[in-house]
């Protein structure tokens, strides 16, 4: 008896074995899939939930329904962080005949749905931020159930308030390569919920701070404002160094010398963008590749260093005016200024980070990827990417501060030349005192938009780039830098020519300068 009850329960097990097309139990589909060899696992999951056996382990399993329904009623089910609400129509038009249909919902972890880079399957660097980390699947029947007339309802339920989502599916555009996509999905946000409305079935999710989806069409536009931006401040900044160099022989300054660093930074910083793009753009790779992605990194922390050290020189001058001694001052800023970023981009090759970066693009239509010599491996590198930001945040943060203090000091001497001015009642004068108000109001504006630029505040821009408009913003305030460090350099041209010509202008200047020993 006993062997015949042993072959009877391998008899059933084999009638369930994941081979081909057999049916198999529901709770092994996952651990099946998980290791399957195919190219999709989405596609597994979909093909094989749809024609497994529930067994009795999950029966009672809260968020996983596998069940006959009836088609010709609205279909309400909750899950724990979710809800969904099915109307009679999408039932009817996944069953040509019969009263009953199948109906599966369940829920998956995000890790399964990689995005893919093009269809060769290569994996995107970065990946969208799924809210729980959770995939809601919800299919009716056997086939693909789209364009409905009446729209399911999906309710995500959010622990922590995200005020930032949207909602999307899953888009297999063939197999292997698949993105989140918000087509056919509309978002409503009420409290601690996700509301979607779509008008299809498939795999669902709400995107926290999602990334953009950039079409070709933005992709095109954005690659050439940055190639012609750069070029351009590859020039302006070859320009402003000569002015800074015909300046600095004429009268040694010390402020001219803090520019001219910065200004070499930023030309640093697009030659070796522009030569790392047109690198990757050949399929070079290799080590050049390595060369030019560290040259980046290291340019790119020695403009946001010598931003820095612009702030820090602003303050000695505004602020500590007098008493300030600093021997050997330019040396002691410039090893700063170019110590600490080759410090770190050395520790960053040892780690081998450098190399071949695909940035992220969601849009099926677009066949060809933009590539740039950078670190390699956003994943596979989190904390240089947290290093590198914090060191950003920190240093703008900083400068952010020097500039109020620029801007309390400029209300403060207006303040007292306006109540100097009061003193003077005649009718005559008061035009005159309009005028010269109005005048320096827009110097102050203009002294203060260019010290933004030199002070590097154009990178907060970085924190709007989740939209369209802000990634448009931010292409062309950054790739023009150099642009901004000419017209700076320019205006201190300006400023030192009219003080040449005005020997009472130029003694209140040297009595504001601060004392520096070289």
């Amino acid at each position: 008896m006993a062997p015949l009850i042993v072959l009877l329960i391998l008899f059933r097990i084999s009638a369930v074995q994941t081979e081909g097309n057999v049916i198999q139990f529901c709770e092994k589909v996952e651990k099946v899939c998980d290791n399957t060899t195919e190219d999709s696992v989405p596609m597994c999951l979909d093909e094989k939930m749809r024609n497994c056996r529930r067994g009795r382990t999950f029966l009672s399993v809260p968020d996983f329904i596998h069940e006959e329904v009836d088609t010709s009623q609205q279909v309400e089910r909750s899950l724990t962080k979710h809800k969904v609400m099915i109307p009679f129509s999408a039932l009817q038009s996944s069953q040509k005949n019969g009263s009953k249909t199948l109906l599966v919902i369940t829920v998956f972890n995000s890790t399964y749905f990689r995005v893919n880079a093009h269809p060769r399957g290569r994996m995107l660097s970065h990946q969208p931020h799924v809210l729980g980390g959770l995939v809601l699947m919800v299919k009716v029947g056997q086939k693909a159930v789209r364009n409905l007339s009446e729209r399911i309802q999906l309710v995500f339920k959010n622990n922590h308030t995200e005020g930032n989502g949207k909602c999307v599916f899953w888009n297999e555009v063939q197999r292997g390569n698949g993105h989140w996509s918000p087509e056919g999905c509309r978002t409503t946000v009420a409290g601690d919920t996700f509301l979607c409305s779509c008008d299809h079935l498939s795999f669902f999710a709400v995107l926290v701070n999602p990334m953009v989806s950039v079409d070709s069409k933005t992709a095109v536009n954005l690659s050439f404002i940055t190639a012609v931006g750069s070029a351009l401040s590859v020039i302006s900044s070859l320009l402003s160094l000569i002015i800074y160099t015909r300046l600095q022989r004429r009268r040694p300054d010390k402020s001219i010398g803090v520019h001219m660093n910065l200004t070499g930074a930023i030309l640093c910083l697009h030659v070796s963008f522009l030569l790392g793009c047109l690198w990757a753009w050949l399929e070079g790779g290799g080590w050049p590749c390595k060369v030019f992605g560290a040259l980046l990194h290291w340019s790119l922390l020695g403009t946001w260093t010598w931003m820095a050290i612009e702030g820090f020189h602003l303050y000695i001058l505004l602020v500590r005016v007098f008493n300030v001694y600093i021997r050997k001052y330019l040396l002691k800023v410039s090893l700063v200024g170019w110590g600490v970023p080759t410090v770190i981009v050395v520790t960053c090759g040892f780690l081998d980070v450098y190399g071949e970066f695909t940035p992220p693009n969601t849009d099926p239509t677009c066949n060809t990827t933009s590539k740039i010599c950078w670190i390699k491996n956003m994943d596979g590198t989190p904390h240089i990417y947290i290093l590198m930001w914090t060191y950003m945040g920190l240093m703008l943060l900083f400068n952010s501060a020097m500039l109020a203090l620029v801007v309390a000091k400029l209300w403060t001497m207006r303040r007292t030349s306006i109540g100097f001015s009061r003193g003077i009642s005649s009718s005559d004068n008061k035009w005159k005192l309009d005028k010269e108000k109005r005048s320096r109001l827009c110097k102050d504006l203009a002294t203060v938009m260019g010290l933004s630029c030199v002070l590097g505040l154009a990178w907060s821009s970085s924190s709007i780039t989740y939209s369209e408009a802000g990634l448009y913003l931010f292409t062309i305030l950054n790739s023009l830098q150099g642009v901004f460090m000419f017209l700076w350099s320019l205006a201190l041209t300006c400023k030192s020519s009219s003080e040449n010509d005005s020997s009472a202008q130029y003694s209140t200047k040297k009595t504001m300068e601060t004392s520096f020993n070289s």
